[in-house]
């Protein structure tokens, strides 16, 4: 399987780490795009530089290298995921405003037909981040707003962070084990 996986600005990038070590360890091919404000948030929020993220991909690529492969259609990858999907990513995705290397990346994931998944991570939402979603749902953009549930019983942060990492995952249509998942005896 050959993945593109992008970062964007918005709060929440242990989504983004935790999807890259579990593909890391599945042995999936990545392509992974972080956007500037991303590496700020990272560095916030993880304490860490984007450097030890990229260890994590087979490949990674800087934001404005719009001659990388995975801006060509001929180039096949299998889905492409945006995680966490700021406001701004999502709104330039919407508008087909491809001027970085991840817009231009969705932009082809869509034109090509293949999967594309968004984790929005924003709160509240306004009319236009709800309208945008609509429009991209429309499209058959997969929608998966960074919202764990509770049902699993988790533990601590890595519970909730692995709830929406494996809904991600279902959405790629990979196998895991991140949550128990509901059946009629859990509750």
């Amino acid at each position: 399987m050959r993945l593109i996986v992008a970062l964007t600005g918005a709060s929440g990038v242990i989504y983004g780490k935790r999807l890259l070590e579990v593909l890391h360890k599945k042995n999936v091919e990545t392509h992974l795009v972080i956007s500037k404000a991303a590496e700020k948030v990272i560095e916030h929020e993880l304490e860490t530089s984007k450097e030890s993220l990229e260890k994590l991909a087979a490949h990674s690529y800087d934001i404005n290298d719009l001659s990388a492969p995975i801006v060509s259609g001929s180039y096949n990858t299998d889905a492409m995921v945006v995680i966490p999907c700021s406001m701004k990513t999502l709104a330039g995705i919407t508008q087909g405003y491809s001027d970085n290397l991840i817009l231009r990346a969705a932009d082809v994931t869509l034109k090509e037909g293949r999967k594309l998944i968004l984790v929005p991570r924003e709160t509240p939402l306004n009319a236009i981040h709800l309208r945008n979603m609509l429009d991209l749902a429309g499209l058959g953009v997969m929608i998966v707003p960074a919202m764990p549930a509770y049902y699993h019983k988790p533990k601590n942060i890595r519970g909730l962070t692995d709830y929406v990492v494996g809904k991600t995952l279902d959405c790629i249509g990979m196998d895991h084990s991140l949550f128990e998942r509901w059946t009629t005896s859990s509750v």
